[in-house]
């Protein structure tokens, strides 16, 4: 019988990992609860760079990255005077843009039709999991219909049930520690004309119109603009004065409120991101301010880095331990991204007095000396994370992980670090494709001149898994290559079907090529079982 994979949760996050799956030749049922998609509201609306991307693998990143509103400036304004604008680095020549900002109901409607042209995923609806009963060869999956129970096989789950997602935490037997904000905040779609403010996302401390607390006003598609207001804990939707919020802004030019809801956020991880047989992605894993886009895109990455290594266990060319490192990559992401947001929401909504003093007087400094702009926190914007401590990584002396990068950079490339994309032309295929795009084929050998290239095909001929071996020496043009940082004379790089790069290894022969190359497949992690 052929692998069957159950993902359980049918938006965005859960979207990616069925097609991530299917494109690797694995039959996927999708589980949702509800009757049929919402498609109502804005909500997650700003799409990082690396996502697109990880989306255009599976037919979907270019037609969204077509459609949203592209955006390359953010701007950070303490009252009436801009403090700051940072613009994003790209440290290839990625085809997409920083950011792109698109109505999450959007995005899943364009992942819906890549779903409808995919054989191998089933979308069923109406189904609530009641149960997930392991044993050594698969998940009993259990669910509630309008038909009555209904019960299916799957070799692995990847749960992804999102926020409201407690009773699937329960089955689990995992944690979600955390907390919750006391403040509210309220949004608004509105479809207007503000000239200057359609490719820039504009961040408010203390403006006239909402003083003592923020604003944020992000553009999108259709002359519309996303607006959130800070708001106390006691704000009553039914008495609030919406237009004159809105006038406030945008002063008397007509508009229309296209969508509008009220929210309150948590902060929260759960201690076990694998459950033997089942992978937790997504807000059912963890849950963060949205002050930096944290939570849609991490949980895209979350749902490829599951995939993958799925698909290579259930194909027979790696060990069921390579799916611990899905625990200790995304955890550990997730625990990164926790951290940035919540410093973000100590400075954005101070908890304690000497809190809002420092606050105060941040803010007040920075207005008049760009020295101390630096601390002004309005939100570290989203970014692939760093496998530098993962156990598939091998370390590199000569390239060590310096600590999360300055706002809007990135890290330079080395083991553990997503490689930046760039074109490459070569004999082998006819016109040109990039790094990424090869590399979501398997792994990838990347050989610079003067490296050992026959001892890295005996290597990649050693494992099961599929390995392709580049020369830089055939490429038509390495500029790329050298412009990116990549592939200095005698070095292999081994770069993983996430496109992280799993290894630098500099003049190596085959012995150290196939050791960097198990490791990455998680044998290590077997033998140290």
């Amino acid at each position: 019988m052929a692998p069957v994979v159950a993902v359980v949760g049918n938006g965005p996050v859960g979207q990616t990992a069925a097609l991530m799956l299917a494109r690797w030749g694995l039959l996927v049922v999708v589980l949702d609860q509800r009757p049929h998609r919402d498609a109502a509201g804005s909500k997650s609306i700003v799409q990082q760079r690396d996502v697109l991307d990880a989306w255009d693998a599976v037919g979907a990143g270019r037609r969204i990255a077509d459609e949203g509103v592209t955006w390359t400036t953010a701007r950070t304004f303490y009252r009436d005077a801009e403090l700051f604008s940072l613009t994003f680095a790209d440290p290839g020549r990625s085809a997409f843009p920083p950011f792109v900002n698109i109505s999450q109901s959007r995005t899943e409607q364009i992942l819906d039709e890549c779903i409808a042209a995919q054989p191998l995923i089933s979308a069923r609806w109406g189904h609530t999991v009641t149960g997930l009963a392991q044993d050594r060869r698969g998940v009993t999956v259990t669910c509630a219909t309008d038909r009555g129970p209904e019960v299916l096989r799957a070799d692995y789950v990847i749960a992804c049930a999102g926020a409201h997602g407690d009773q699937v935490r329960a089955m689990l037997g995992a944690r979600f520690d955390g907390e919750s904000f006391g403040d509210r905040f309220l949004i608004c779609d509105i479809r207007t004309d503000l000239p200057g403010w359609a490719r820039e996302r504009r961040f408010y401390f203390d403006p006239p119109w909402n003083p003592g607390r923020q604003v944020l006003i992000h553009p999108c598609p259709g002359s519309t603009y996303r607006i959130d207001w800070q708001v106390p804990a006691e704000f009553d939707e039914t008495a609030d004065d919406r237009d004159a919020r809105i006038r406030a802004i945008i002063g008397d030019r007509p508009y229309q409120v296209v969508w509008s809801s009220v929210y309150r956020f948590s902060s929260r991880v759960t201690d076990r991101m694998r459950v033997g047989r089942v992978l937790l992605a997504g807000d059912l894993a963890h849950q963060f301010s949205p002050f930096g886009a944290r939570g849609l895109n991490s949980g895209v990455q979350d749902a490829e880095n599951a995939a993958w290594k799925i698909a290579f266990v259930l194909r027979g060319w790696a060990p069921d331990a390579l799916l611990d490192s899905y625990h200790a990559e995304r955890h550990a992401a997730a625990c990164e991204n926790l951290e940035v947001t919540s410093a973000t929401m100590r400075f954005l909504v101070p908890g304690t007095g000497a809190e809002r003093q420092h606050r105060l007087a941040t803010l007040e400094r920075a207005a008049a000396d760009p020295a101390a702009r630096a601390a002004v926190d309005s939100g570290r914007l989203a970014e692939p994370f760093w496998y530098t401590a993962s156990p598939l990584t091998t370390p590199d002396p000569g390239r060590p992980f310096r600590g999360r990068p300055p706002r809007g950079a990135v890290p330079p490339p080395g083991p553990g670090i997503l490689v930046p994309d760039i074109p490459l032309s070569h004999a082998e295929r006819a016109g040109a494709t990039t790094l990424r795009a090869l590399a979501r084929e398997g792994f990838v050998l990347l050989c610079a001149c003067g490296a050992d290239a026959d001892a890295a095909r005996a290597a990649a001929s050693a494992v099961a898994a599929p390995v392709r071996v580049i020369e830089a020496g055939a490429l038509e043009d390495t500029g790329p290559l050298a412009a990116a940082g990549l592939a200095e004379a005698g070095e292999v790089w081994v770069i993983r079907p996430d496109a992280h790069a799993a290894a630098v290894l500099r003049h190596p022969g085959k012995a150290e090529i196939g050791a960097a190359l198990r490791r990455a497949l998680g044998m290590d992690l077997t033998e140290a079982r």
